[in-house]
């Protein structure tokens, strides 16, 4: 009997149980929803003289030759007839039990692909048995495992935990008698028939996933993620948060928002006032602020990060703006910096590479609450950060921030003199607009701020596709930009050679145009130099004296050179639709005419792949990053968008939010009236579903 892993301390646990626990297969239900990849059918026994060549067929014979050879190479060879016609048995591996089980006038039943050859027809390492014994009445499943984990042992455990696994319905009936799930099986059924498919099945509705018993997976799975994600926000609903409702000075007739205003040398646009009011409405409540702000390249999303800011500063409070890299955070500082600094807010800067003595002075005007704004990359949520008062917190490009990284800086808050219990007001931005479908599922705990037009003035981009073998002709153009007094990135997957991925590097790169552009000053930036030397390009860079600016991805993000017109994209092919997207956003940010060469290249193929070639398609046919958002999602689903905002969360293993909008829809229906009308059974599911992991276990 196979133990049950959940059951087990650590420290007893053996090979197998160790790989169970590494594909998380803790509890009962967690095996009962390990499902299949796919399924061999060994109901049925095929004679040789009817099977074709290449299918997975299983066989019924006598052993007529058994031998080892040497040649080409030891292996035992293994003579089979059914009556009906040969096949060759060979195993490269294999024990003295093969032999002896494979002895000559043995009936043994043999599974495998038959090939045909010059020799004849043959296996190589098929599975058998001697022959004998019912046939399976159902399809056998084969499913994922990792090393150290035989389908035998997988295939036993799964089956235990699905006799064990409390199935009951945890869905009311009220629900299940509406829409498409009243003709769905239960469960219990669903999982049964998927894990032991009866022979007659139409193959193509599991591998598709339309089967009715999918169907009721999906559903359920939809039900589990859309009550986890309100619960949380009910939960967040509950805390209570610092009221940012005017000036902490009384009497003050110009609020710092009003004066910033004032001086930007813009107007906002109105989905920037939009936001802003919306941004606003949320920081005057006693509930903590959960808000995603987004918008596409050079939307303008700092500036209404740089108002709500200037809100909290206002009203007696601080406010952290967190960003992944040293290079983004350093560009919000500076802008900040000149926005801010004016209207007498001081601002701290925190980073990694800082020395001791600024490290000390910064933390100094932080803990003391001289400091309204900090800035900086994860360096601002480290152990020895002491905010007096933070009210807000700001994470720009928060998907590269991990759940527990911005669960850091929310328990910053824990100053002296706060309320205890409070939490600061969350402002989360992405650059990368989110698809409605998974605004739907993903990010349902959060409220959704969108800057959808971007400022006036912004010249749009033409984006080309271009052979690398035309890589002479993009310098030319290159010269020409230079001839007009312009600026242009050329973007490098990798630094090094790499022995595996044949690119050309940003090192190579970097030689060879300088050697093409003896006049130009060319410059190279990636993510190994050191600190001082990244600020002392990009000062060059951006102050124009550079012309060039060779780099690997460190500038997909945040910087800002409106007198860049050009941007080369080596080995496009290899980029993801999104980071093409954010690297083509660098140009056309001034007035100047502003293009995007994507340089590709087919190795040795004839041609790019189908999803390369898809990806750069969009490319050329839209500037609108919320287009690409959408087609991005469609070629490579949600994982990667969401990138570690689901850290500790699974994703969703079942259902697909491109072809299951749906079932989207409804579990969204269903979750508010089982929360209010049915909170144990809505417990019980999002626990069979989520286990550990789910938002509803942190109320």
């Amino acid at each position: 009997m196979t133990p049950t892993p959940a059951k087990l301390p650590a420290t007893a646990l053996s090979g197998p149980q160790k790989a169970l626990h590494k594909l998380g297969l803790v509890r009962d239900i967690d095996l009962a929803l390990h499902l299949p990849l796919r399924y061999e059918d060994e109901t049925r026994i095929v004679r040789l003289g009817d099977a074709r060549d290449g299918e997975m067929v299983q066989i019924e014979g006598q052993v007529t030759h058994s031998e080892i050879t040497l040649r080409p190479r030891r292996q035992l060879r293994v003579t089979l007839d059914d009556g009906s016609d040969t096949c060759v048995l060979r195993f490269f591996n294999f024990y003295p039990s093969h032999q002896k089980t494979l002895s000559v006038g043995a009936q043994v039943r043999v599974r495998g692909e038959l090939r045909g050859g010059f020799m004849g027809r043959e296996m190589v390492h098929p599975s058998f048995q001697l022959a004998g014994g019912e046939l399976p009445g159902a399809l056998t499943p084969v499913y994922p495992t990792v090393a150290g984990l035989p389908q035998v042992y997988l295939r036993k455990a799964v089956l235990g935990g699905l006799s064990r696994a409390d199935l009951s319905e945890t869905i009311p009936g009220q629900f299940l008698s509406k829409n498409r799930l009243q003709p769905l099986c239960s469960l219990h059924d669903a999982l049964q028939f998927l894990h032991h498919p009866t022979p007659d099945v139409v193959l193509t509705t599991l591998e598709d996933r339309s089967h009715p018993a999918w169907q009721r997976l999906k559903a359920e799975e939809l039900l589990a993620q859309q009550l986890s994600q309100l619960q949380a926000r009910r939960v967040r609903a509950a805390m209570r948060a610092p009221a940012l409702s005017g000036p902490a000075m009384h009497g003050v007739h110009c609020t710092l928002q009003e004066q910033l205003l004032a001086r930007l040398p813009f107007r906002l646009t109105a989905a920037q006032q939009r936001v802003c009011a919306e941004i606003e409405a949320d920081l005057k409540k006693r509930i903590p602020m959960h808000r995603l702000l987004q918008g596409d390249v050079g939307a303008g999303k700092t500036v209404v990060a740089a108002l709500a800011a200037a809100r909290c500063i206002d009203a007696g409070w601080q406010c952290a703006l967190m960003a992944p890299t040293e290079i983004l955070a350093e560009q919000h500082f500076r802008k900040l910096i000149s926005w801010l600094e004016p209207l007498g807010i001081t601002t701290a800067w925190l980073t990694g590479s800082q020395k001791a003595r600024e490290r000390r002075e910064m933390l100094a005007l932080i803990e003391s609450g001289q400091a309204g704004l900090v800035i900086g990359t994860h360096a601002v949520i480290q152990d020895k950060v002491k905010f007096n008062n933070l009210a807000l917190a700001i994470i720009d490009e928060q998907h590269r921030f991990g759940v527990a990284q911005r669960l850091a800086l929310r328990s910053k808050m824990t100053g002296e003199g706060q309320e205890s219990g409070q939490e600061p007001h969350l402002l989360m931005m992405t650059a990368t607009p989110i698809p409605r479908t998974l605004a739907m599922s993903y990010y349902a705990d959060l409220d959704v701020s969108t800057i959808d037009e971007l400022p006036p003035g912004r010249t749009p981009i033409v984006t080309k596709v271009v052979n690398e073998a035309r890589r002479d002709e993009v310098i030319d153009r290159i010269r020409g930009q230079i001839d007009e007094g312009r600026q242009i990135y050329w973007v490098c997957p990798l630094i090094e050679e790499s022995e595996s991925i044949d690119l050309v590097n940003a090192t190579q790169t970097h030689e060879a145009l300088s050697a093409a552009l003896p006049e130009v000053m060319v410059g190279l930036l990636h993510s190994r130099m050191p600190v001082a030397e990244k600020r002392a390009v990009m000062s060059l860079f951006t102050s124009g004296q550079m012309g060039v600016l060779v780099s690997t991805t460190v500038i997909e993000v945040g910087v800002d050179v409106p007198n860049a017109s050009l941007m080369v994209i080596e080995h496009a092919e290899r980029f993801g639709l999104s980071q093409l997207h954010q690297l083509r956003g660098r140009v056309g940010r001034g007035a100047a005419a502003s293009a995007c060469v994507l340089l590709y290249s087919t190795g040795d193929a004839p041609r790019l792949g189908e999803t390369a070639r898809a990806r750069l398609k969009a490319m050329v046919e839209t500037n609108d990053g919320f287009e690409i958002a959408r087609r991005d999602l469609e070629i490579r689903g949600p994982g990667e968008f969401l990138g570690a905002r689901q850290s500790g969360a699974p994703m969703l293993r079942f259902a697909d939010l491109a072809l299951d909008a749906d079932w989207l829809a409804w579990a969204r229906e269903v979750a508010p009236v089982m929360l209010d009308q049915h909170a144990e059974l809505a417990q019980r599911h999002v626990l069979r579903w989520l286990g550990g992991k789910a938002e509803f276990l942190k109320a």
